[in-house]
């Protein structure tokens, strides 16, 4: 199921009542263990000099420091840290910005144990997480709708690969690092991916995964 040394946490969120409800929560999974709180992105960065978490629950929008600087300058200093993304905010910029930074999950706040029980244990073995509240977002907003007369897209084996790493998680390094290529070369594949698929970025591409079955998030 997990490790046994337990799986470390950290929650990041302005709202006290937030963070002490999910903390509550969390105590019921005894497979892990609340090691610190912070209020905002800054004083998280603070925490992470002393303490090192195996997952991080991270809000967006908070004073001082908003969660999507926090989690890129976290990821630049300690690659390895997992970052499972808190909000109520179903905004492609935002999704967008947190995908980019490295994120490996989004959790829609209105969350129960058994979701939250699910994301961490997929994330912590290294998998993706996204709030099935995400999914018609993904499907329905994001992906461009295909014309009915539109012909099947032909991707190449290389293409396939990408993609299926893309919703992996995986940044365009460690894409490369793992085909052994180089970066510019997978910048040069996600370049025809997105004119291929008519996607904008790379949240289209997840979006384009789910809603054409090439992928499925949820497990």
């Amino acid at each position: 199921m997990t490790n046994e040394a337990g799986i470390k946490i950290i929650i990041v969120d302005d709202h006290e009542i937030f963070r002490s409800g999910l903390k509550m929560v969390l105590t019921k999974l005894s497979y892990l263990k609340v090691i610190g709180e912070a209020s905002n992105g800054k004083e998280f960065l603070y925490l992470l000099d002393t303490e090192k978490p195996d997952i991080v629950l991270l809000d967006i929008e908070m004073p001082v420091m908003n969660g999507i600087d926090a989690a890129r300058l976290a990821l630049q200093k300690f690659p390895d840290l997992k970052i499972i993304t808190l909000t109520m905010f179903n905004d492609e910029d935002y999704i967008q910005s947190m995908l980019d930074a490295g994120v490996k999950g989004f959790l829609i706040k209105n969350i129960n144990k058994d979701t939250l029980d699910k994301a961490i244990q997929m994330v912590n073995m290294g998998g993706n997480y996204y709030s099935e509240e995400l999914f018609d977002y993904f499907t329905k907003k994001i992906a461009p709708k295909p014309s009915s007369d539109a012909p099947e897209i032909d991707f190449t084996r290389r293409e396939r690969e990408i993609l299926s790493l893309l919703v992996e998680g995986l940044s365009n390094k460690e894409i490369a690092d793992r085909l052994f290529v180089s970066e510019r070369t997978i910048v040069g594949h996600k370049t025809n991916l997105l004119a291929k698929t008519g996607c904008k970025n790379t949240v289209g591409l997840l979006a384009y995964a789910v809603k054409n079955k090439l992928v499925d998030l949820s497990q």
